[in-house]
């Protein structure tokens, strides 16, 4: 038997937990409302200083918030679907952990996305594996319906995917999509619908949290499985990502950033091996960042050119 640790969490945790939550909520509201905007008047979805106006004006019209809900709602849906996947599978093994943190950002998403911190020991390797698979899982259940409700609300105008200082990459699910519902189109004549670009963000934090690495989720599924070499096949998927950075820069902060932190690894009592059920969770999970996975996630488009 495992000692029981229950989450349990004070009133000050909570009342942080909300707060956040609630900026969080409205700094994606403002980033969706100029989506939502752009896309309607046919502009492309990036353009820094167009983007820096519009962020003043809702300070002087807060009621163009409402047009960020459809972004909003989605990308904080599929964000606490994942967060709730985990916290859930902590109440469920009497693990400590806190409640679901959404970090609010003046970003191009308005969010740096959420997390839950762990406060006891995991004691087992199916433990560990349940933890981590449970919030990639639960967030892609999501993610998976709303990008397809949002590339079929998306339009075609030819061109206008290129035309912002930024244009947002494709990653193998939403070309799957877009082909299906778009065939013979191509992705740059395509204009994502803000719930797309939730759907979007969704996949780039889903295939973060799955990269086999330290003490991402993709690290504890890749710890479960081989955990002999953990310490060796985590730095090399680590290193992996510098080579990348050729493609986008972004990947070069992510591996330092990977390569100094979050080596320490769980202390497991049982480690037994994992069972079918969950060797057929860990192929899916490795499915599922295959398809949201993108090596160039963003790139500069011909404004900014």
């Amino acid at each position: 038997m495992y000692p029981e640790s229950r989450p349990r969490h004070t009133a000050s945790q909570l009342v942080r937990a909300v707060l956040l939550f609630v900026a969080t909520f409205l700094t994606t509201c403002t980033v969706g409302a100029n989506m939502a905007l752009k896309f309607e008047t046919n502009q492309a979805a990036f353009d820094i200083e167009d983007d820096l106006r519009f962020f003043a004006d809702v300070f002087a019209h807060p009621g163009l918030l409402v047009h960020g809900l459809p972004f909003s709602l989605t990308l904080l849906t599929i964000l606490l679907a994942h967060e709730l996947g985990h916290y859930l599978t902590c109440v469920y093994y009497n693990i400590d952990a806190s409640p679901p943190y959404f970090l609010p950002a003046p970003t191009l998403t308005g969010t740096f996305g959420a997390f839950i911190r762990l406060r006891s020991p995991i004691y087992s390797m199916s433990q560990l594996f349940d933890v981590g698979v449970a919030g990639p899982l639960a967030g892609f259940a999501f993610l998976l319906p709303a990008l397809a409700v949002g590339v079929a609300y998306s339009r075609v105008i030819p061109g206008l995917a290129e035309q912002g200082d930024l244009v947002m990459g494709t990653p193998p699910l939403l070309a799957l999509l877009e082909w299906g519902l778009f065939p013979g189109v191509p992705v740059s004549d395509i204009s994502l619908h803000p719930i797309a670009r939730a759907a979007w963000v969704g996949m780039f934090a889903t295939a973060l949290n799955l990269l086999p690495i330290g003490q991402l989720d993709g690290g504890h599924i890749l710890y479960a499985f081989f955990s002999r070499w953990f310490k060796y096949l985590s730095r090399f998927f680590a290193l992996l990502l510098l080579p990348m950075g050729y493609f986008w820069l972004g990947w070069i902060g992510w591996a330092i950033f990977f390569l100094f932190t979050g080596w320490r690894r769980p202390t497991i009592y049982d480690p037994l091996p994992l069972d079918g059920k969950r060797k057929a969770l860990g192929i899916l999970a490795a499915v599922i960042f295959i398809a949201c996975f993108c090596v160039q996630p963003l790139r500069e488009g011909l404004a900014a050119k």
